[in-house]
């Protein structure tokens, strides 16, 4: 695993670890992302719902770097600031994009992909949440995992539930971004963590923590 630090003007420490499975892989840069949308914040926390059934369809790299960039993109470039907040700019979260294409990681300083697998893995990420095969139809699964010693080694135990609360942050952030594109998004907990780990190629000390199933709804498909 290469470690990165960057020094910002707020005079932190940031470690940007990339797993060892993909350095030297290409980067697929992905399109900048929009700061103004069609529909207000308001309406989409009001038209936000749990989405199950997905429409056969697949998402453009628009689309795809604009949902990544709501959950862990730069908001600020200069400062290394991201999209949803973190304790004390420690940034625990890694993001991970799996699509019919295979699995990605999302490079925030670069806003772009980075192949991690190749191959349609959402039979087997679907199997890996306990069998919740409705995720198969997802154009796009979010998956939200955490470097824990990024933010413990600074805050200690504590660090743990500020790294819960940012995963959290930067869901909702991802399910009201999904709203505001005319997609459906739903939280997704339960799932077998190791089995996650393992399909990720996640090195030791890596936890997922959330999956983030998209696509566009079929009809009458909220809950």
């Amino acid at each position: 695993m290469i470690r990165v630090a960057l020094a910002g003007s707020l005079s932190a420490l940031w470690l940007i670890s990339l797993p060892a499975s993909t350095q030297g892989v290409p980067t697929l840069k992905l399109p900048k992302p929009k700061t103004k949308g069609q529909i207000s914040l308001e309406e989409t926390i009001a038209q936000r719902r749990a989405v199950r059934a997905f429409a056969l369809t697949t998402l453009t790299d628009e689309t795809l770097g604009q949902l990544l960039w709501a959950a862990q993109g730069l908001t600020a470039p200069p400062q290394h600031l991201r999209a949803a907040p973190s304790a004390g700019a420690t940034y625990p979260l890694e993001t991970y994009l799996v699509t019919a294409q295979g699995i990605q990681l999302y490079l925030p300083q670069e806003h772009a992909l980075r192949e991690v697998l190749s191959g349609d893995k959402r039979a087997a990420l679907a199997a890996a949440a306990l069998d919740q095969t409705w995720m198969r139809k997802a154009a796009a699964i979010i998956i939200l995992t955490a470097l824990p010693e990024r933010t413990t080694r600074r805050y200690g135990e504590r660090g743990r539930m500020y790294i819960y609360m940012e995963a959290g942050h930067a869901a909702q952030n991802v399910h009201l971004q999904a709203v505001a594109l005319g997609l459906g998004s739903t939280p997704v907990g339960a799932f077998d963590e190791q089995a996650i780990a393992r399909l990720l190629n996640l090195p030791a000390g890596q936890r997922p923590l959330y999956l983030l199933p998209i696509g566009r709804p079929q009809a009458d498909a909220a809950q």
